[in-house]
């Protein structure tokens, strides 16, 4: 799995950023808040939690540990 990811924002949509590293773009879902903070053109470094479904894998980007386990914990949530 994916902890982090450091790259070059190649562009920023309504609600993901498209990180390009090493040449592989990865598609990355993150809030309004994070992506505030991004630029393309700029190196970026996000935390991940990477989510795998039988239907898809998506991963999820924060500025910061602290960030991501708030995420973790409202995951838990039913």
């Amino acid at each position: 799995m994916f902890g982090k990811l450091s790259g070059i924002v190649d562009s920023i949509e309504e609600n993901l950023v498209l990180l390009n590293v090493g040449g592989a773009g990865y598609e990355i879902f993150c809030a309004s808040r994070t992506l505030s903070a991004l630029e393309p053109g700029a190196a970026a470094a996000l935390i991940i939690e990477t989510h795998v479904r039988e239907d898809h894998i998506h991963l999820y980007g924060f500025a910061s540990r602290e960030e991501r386990q708030w995420f973790r914990e409202l995951m838990t949530v039913k």
